[in-house]
């Protein structure tokens, strides 16, 4: 590998289906949009991040790429980075809930087994069986871990191709793997245990933990990512609104806001006078943000307190002093006293 190709930093991507989409639409929508000319390249570039390449692999090969190095950066599942983070801490999760991917890895019992409605009722009919229970999984050590807890004696059967077959076709009793809607378990006659949820995931944003330390690039990188991603994913629960209201004086009004649960704003109302041709009536425009679900509520407060000419705007950035998950990081990067 040239010295000066590995000098770049690197962003390691999902290669296809939807986590890759969501990956790309996420980027593009904080600002951090992919140039690709060809589809069939294994390597971009995100123009606003010069010194940046960004590589597609599967989202297992991400974990391994950035736990041993060769990429500084990568996002994929939290279900593979727990089961491929390895136990040296190479791996720092930078974001841990980037609103796409969200799946659960569960375990999942055939309907037949009528009696095994819970974990507790699962260790019973694994106590009873004339061998350790036999688990079909994608997720060995997740599950192990799991199942240890409950001191389920087990065996797992690795498999590579469609689980929900496994216990069908009778090579294993029951089995672990992600659910989404849970349509395809249905269609297999499977039901997961309302209590054997192994863990909750969606994509998430790694980092090596090495790079970050040592290379003041790597950082300035992790900067970046971690403002316009924040600032994008809190932005996108939020609305502006922007109205006019009578009154005596941005004093006068704010107080009328500051009564009202839904129209307060992040640390108040931006309240500045009108230049109205009517001298007879004071009139101020007033700026605020409210939460997206609550845009019915907020319109009805502001109308009670005089608002009229409401207009409603989509927020693309909230930037804070400096990225919370940024700080995070620096503290995590410190060394442990």
């Amino acid at each position: 590998m040239p010295t000066e190709e590995r000098a770049l930093i690197r962003l390691s991507l999902p290669s296809k289906g939807r986590l890759a989409e969501d990956s790309f639409q996420l980027l593009e929508e904080c600002g951090l949009k992919i140039y690709k000319p060809n589809p069939r390249q294994y390597a971009a570039t995100i123009p606003a991040l010069p010194g940046l390449v960004v590589l597609f692999q599967r989202p297992g090969d991400i974990v391994s790429s950035v736990r041993d190095g060769s990429v500084d950066f990568g996002i994929t599942g939290l279900d593979v980075v727990e089961e491929f983070k390895g136990p040296n801490q190479d791996i720092l999760i930078l974001h841990e809930a980037l609103q796409f991917g969200r799946c659960d890895l569960s375990l999942a019992v055939p309907e037949s087994l009528e009696g095994v409605q819970s974990m507790l009722d699962l260790q019973v009919y694994a106590s009873r069986l004339p061998s350790p229970l036999r688990v079909a999984t994608k997720y060995p050590v997740l599950t192990t871990q799991f199942l240890n807890q409950y001191q389920i004696p087990h065996t797992l059967i690795s498999a590579e191709g469609t689980l929900e077959l496994a216990p069908t076709i009778g090579y294993a009793d029951i089995i672990s793997d992600l659910v989404s809607s849970g349509q395809t378990l249905r269609d297999n006659r499977l039901r997961p245990l309302p209590d054997g949820n192994i863990l909750h995931s969606q994509a998430v944003l790694v980092a090596n933990r090495k790079a970050l330390q040592e290379n003041p690039q790597a950082l300035q990188v992790a900067h970046t990512l971690l403002e316009y991603i924040e600032a994008h994913l809190r932005a996108a629960g939020n609305l502006a609104i922007f109205a006019n209201i009578r009154g005596e004086s941005p004093e006068a009004i704010a107080r009328l806001v500051s009564e009202k649960p839904t129209i307060r704003g992040l640390q108040g109302p931006t309240i500045s006078p009108i230049l109205s041709q009517d001298p007879t009536t004071k009139w101020f425009a007033i700026n605020i943000i409210v939460p997206r679900a609550e845009l019915g509520q907020a319109i009805n407060e502001l109308r009670s307190i005089g608002g009229s000419g409401v207009v409603v705007m989509p927020v693309t950035y909230i930037f804070e002093e400096e990225p919370p998950r940024f700080k995070a990081m620096l503290a995590a990067l410190q060394p442990k006293a």
